[in-house]
């Protein structure tokens, strides 16, 4: 127990796995000579974010090297980025569902091929509040949808396929606990909307279309926030749902820019 596993019986029939967009594949890397003491693995949108973060984790860790440039192990797709930083993989995932879709059906390969035990994955990121302080940090209990459902539709095959998005609530917890230590910005647990677009999606009034009015915006985003939602993004639902088929212990944490 503790493996990632995965959900696909036709992976067993391949005579060899391509991560074609993380550049890595089960023939040309010993992904369990390379990965399989991965313990955290922490997603976020920008691959400079993400290297910033990988070199943060090298010096707080104290490991050999930290201050030095980190590779990124994904050099050869220009798809995602991907840093190590001793137990803790930093991983770019781009934007929106699609985009992180995509990175997480790869990764959870990965790291079901290298054998790793007990991973916990982060998704770290910036969002837009809810009737929060701006500089807040909000971790997630539930992902939801834009109509406040806890669910990720994805259509396969023609049909739709509803599945949870609930994420893991001592792993939300444990995260609370440790913000306490930091004071410099406010955390609270808290629904994430995920939305499927960045300006009319998120009740924004400056895209290229708006159809709506700003009173309806604000009646919109006056329900989001009586049905819990502290703040929107664009990944939650699917990082949820994958995570939580697949066995990874995941949690979505973000910070509320201005």
């Amino acid at each position: 127990s503790g493996f990632v596993h995965i959900k696909n019986p036709h992976l067993d029939s391949l005579e060899e796995d391509i991560l074609y967009h993380l550049d890595l594949g089960t023939k040309t890397h010993n992904l369990p000579a390379m990965f399989g003491d991965i313990k955290f693995v922490c997603v976020g949108g920008s691959p400079n974010r993400m290297r910033a973060f990988a070199q943060f984790m090298q010096r707080e860790l104290g490991l050999a090297g930290a201050g030095e440039e980190l590779p990124d192990i994904s050099a050869g797709s220009d798809r995602y980025a991907m840093y190590r930083a001793g137990p803790v993989l930093s991983i770019s995932h781009g934007m929106g569902i699609p985009s992180i879709s995509i990175m997480l059906h790869e990764l959870i390969k990965l790291l079901h091929h290298a054998k790793c035990r007990d991973v916990t994955i982060i998704r770290i990121g910036t969002s837009g509040g809810l009737g929060i302080e701006a500089g807040s940090v909000v971790i997630t209990d539930t992902a939801v949808d834009s109509s406040f459902q806890p669910r990720f539709e994805q259509v396969v095959l023609g049909d739709v396929v509803v599945r949870s998005t609930e994420l893991d609530k001592d792993l939300a917890e444990e995260l609370l606990a440790c913000s306490r230590e930091i004071a410099d910005f406010p955390t609270l647990i808290g629904h994430t909307m995920c939305t499927y677009d960045f300006y009319e999606g998120q009740g924004r009034l400056d895209g290229a279309l708006c159809s709506f009015s700003s009173e309806k915006k604000l009646e919109y985003l006056r329900r989001a926030y009586d049905a819990g939602v502290r703040n929107i993004e664009m990944e939650s639902t699917a990082f949820a749902a994958l995570c939580g088929l697949c066995g990874l212990k995941g949690e979505s944490c973000q910070f509320y820019l201005l």
